[in-house]
């Protein structure tokens, strides 16, 4: 949800479009600097989220952090941004900040690995006491992109300090552009499994609940509407209804073009066995 006019806005929005869920960013992601966020903005929101009966809420890490990077200066930077939200965050009440894991340009998979792990140590001790959590996003896997590949992952959580301070938001576009193929309840089952094996369910913080324009393997980043896309309704029908992260909170980066989120809402909750509550 946009936080233009203020963060509080965001939770009125996501009221009006009948959420259960609400997404932010903390502060404009696509600047590294952001306003000052103020004590009673701080509380406003924090108000508002109670009064709107939602379930969850969280942030989205501004996009041009990368912990990965091989630059000096452009990792200390990052470190500084992510540092900022998750500040941003703690204040707001907010559980976890997702994260893409970053890209390695070029350098190498296991360096950009080696610099990714260094900075969320990093970030792990700079926040020490803090609630909030990184959850980190798997990715579709294009370029020098990490995080596309459940082993990729785990080898994070394995090999951080602190990894109780991590957790993780599965996108359903980016694990089927990575190559995952989850449409069907079988196929969908395995890909849990071996996500569980590498990483571990319980580590599982939400979905990020989008259908695909692209194809199987793609490496393609494009969200599209729910079942509008290559993944179709199957798969998010299976994921609803899963016994063990179904309950979790799951959240729309669909376009809002004509009046998406209503409408892709209204699809999610046309799948789902009985009526029951809202997600």
């Amino acid at each position: 949800m946009s936080i233009a006019g203020g963060l509080p806005n965001a939770v009125r929005r996501g009221v009006a479009a009948g959420c259960g869920v609400v997404q932010i960013f903390v502060k404009n992601q696509l600047r590294w600097a952001g306003r000052r966020l103020d004590e009673g903005e701080t509380l406003e929101f924090r108000r508002e989220l109670v009064a709107s009966g939602m379930r969850a809420a969280c942030a989205h890490a501004n996009y041009l952090i990368n912990l990965a990077t091989p630059a000096s200066d452009e990792r200390a930077r990052a470190v500084d941004t992510l540092l900022d939200d998750l500040e941003r965050a703690e204040r707001l009440g907010l559980p976890f900040v997702v994260l893409h894991p970053g890209s390695h340009r070029g350098a190498g998979a296991q360096e950009g690995l080696a610099r990714l792990i260094g900075a969320l140590d990093e970030i792990a001790h700079r926040t020490e006491g803090w609630n909030v959590r990184v959850a980190l996003e798997n990715t579709a896997g294009a370029g020098h992109v990490l995080g596309s590949r459940a082993e990729e992952l785990g080898a994070i959580f394995a090999r951080v300090r602190r990894p109780e301070r991590l957790a993780l938001c599965m996108d359903t576009c980016h694990l089927f552009a990575a190559g995952y193929d989850i449409r069907t309840p079988r196929r969908f089952a395995a890909v849990l499994a071996e996500f569980d094996r590498a990483v571990g369910l319980g580590r599982l913080a939400a979905f990020h609940l989008n259908d695909s324009k692209a194809g199987l393997g793609s490496k393609l980043d494009r969200h599209e509407n729910i079942g509008a896309g290559r993944i179709g309704l199957g798969a998010f029908r299976f994921l609803l209804d899963h016994p063990r992260v179904g309950t979790l909170p799951m959240i729309l980066e669909t376009p809002k073009r004509d009046d998406g989120d209503a409408r892709n809402l209204a699809t999610l909750r046309g799948l789902r066995r009985g009526s029951g509550p809202r997600r």
